[in-house]
């Protein structure tokens, strides 16, 4: 793949991987991406996972036809982005690796390799001219590890974003980029909004006109709404009006209770109600879109004393990513004990700015009538 003609996508799909990171599902794989810059010195920013090794070393091999690497810029020493780094140095044996002292601090364990007659310590602005292309590099800690940077090419204005900007889903795959683009971010990136922030702002002062990032498509259009979109959820401000009701039911009496209160919601006008069973979907997703919204409705019946599980799972996974500045509202459910709401408020007012929205309902069992008009009652609060 071309991104300029002498910018080149080297990198693979991967379409068997079920779980990205062991924890997240990938219906649509996911790309590995790797760029090469032909130029008077040839760079490689970055290798990719040992699992399409021998597909990207192809890809590799076929745009050098013959020549030698240069330089190799490691942005992310994560294994996938890095796993090929021992490789790539024993097949080029005179190319440099251009990264932060975090980087060369970090790689000794990953890789029984020296490199320190190989190292170029790169900090803030530092540019690396290799012809016609002028690099420079921007750090951005904690954008998802502590040694990340991001690289700027000065001359044809491309942002080499590391993880910043990525997506799940391959790049054969036809799908609205902004819901695996969110999902990828919340649970990847979503704890460490301070740190995004950070980079947007230096990313501000320069002129985009492209942005490679190291999962995902390359883009090249409309790069303002893929900004805004990363600010929006750094500063975990909401996207949409709207309210996400997650619940559990063992036998579905607290399943019909938050379908009366979706359709009371809907009687007050409120457009915009997901509906989402925890025990059945992915709770990545799940804690995707309680951050797309700004009202959340969590209801769960009382288990073993405590939450049902996934319940407790949502809501450590929400605490984890820095879950605030939303509006909840609580149901429980309890046939002799109800303690779900006390364990459910308590994990929510340990998050940032959380209001809970009263009144506080609780079922004995089944929904009464008087349990459908504290219902009433809390859909027109919400």
């Amino acid at each position: 793949m071309e991104i300029k003609e002498d910018i080149k996508y080297v990198g693979a799909n991967d379409k068997n991987l079920d779980l990205f990171e062991s924890q997240y599902n990938i219906p649509n794989g996911v790309s590995y991406n790797s760029y090469l810059i032909l130029d008077e010195k040839i760079v490689l920013i970055d290798t990719i996972d040992k699992r399409k090794t021998e597909q990207w070393l192809n890809n590799l091999e076929k745009e050098l036809n013959g020549k030698k690497l240069d330089y190799l810029i490691v942005s992310h020493l994560e294994p996938d982005h890095s796993a090929n780094i021992k490789l790539i140095v024993e097949k080029y044996p005179d190319m440099k690796i251009v990264g932060t002292k975090k980087t060369f601090d970090m790689l000794p364990q990953f890789f029984d390799i020296d490199v320190s007659d190989k190292k170029v310590v790169v900090g803030e602005g530092d540019t690396l001219l290799i012809g016609k292309h002028n690099l420079q590099f921007f750090m951005a800690p904690m954008v998802h590890w502590p040694e990340v940077m991001v690289t700027y090419d000065l001359t044809d204005k491309i942002l080499f974003s590391a993880d910043a900007f990525g997506k799940f889903g391959a790049l054969d795959v036809e799908e609205e980029w902004a819901n695996e683009a969110r999902r990828y971010y919340i649970n990847i990136v979503g704890k460490y909004g301070g740190p995004v922030q950070q980079l947007l702002k230096k990313a501000g002062n320069l002129d985009i006109q492209m942005i490679c990032p190291l999962h995902g498509p390359v883009l090249k259009e409309n790069l303002g709404y893929y900004i805004d979109l990363y600010d929006k959820w750094s500063r975990y401000v909401p996207e949409k009006h709207g309210v996400l009701i997650a619940y559990n039911s063992i036998y579905g009496n607290t399943r019909n209770a938050v379908e009366y209160l979706a359709e009371q919601l809907k009687n007050e006008g409120m457009e915009d109600i997901l509906v989402t069973d925890l025990a059945r979907a992915d709770i990545s997703k799940a804690v995707s879109d309680a951050f797309y919204y700004d009202i959340l409705v969590v209801a769960c019946p009382t288990h073993d004393a405590g939450l049902f599980p996934r319940m407790e799972r949502f809501l450590a996974s929400l605490s984890h990513k820095n879950f605030q500045n939303r509006k909840v509202a609580i149901i429980e459910n309890g046939s002799w004990a109800p303690s779900a709401a006390k364990c459910m408020r308590d994990m929510l007012e340990k998050m940032k700015d959380i209001t809970i929205v009263e009144p506080v309902i609780t079922i004995k069992s089944s929904m009464k009538e008087e349990n459908k008009n504290m219902i009433k009652e809390l859909a027109k609060k919400l």
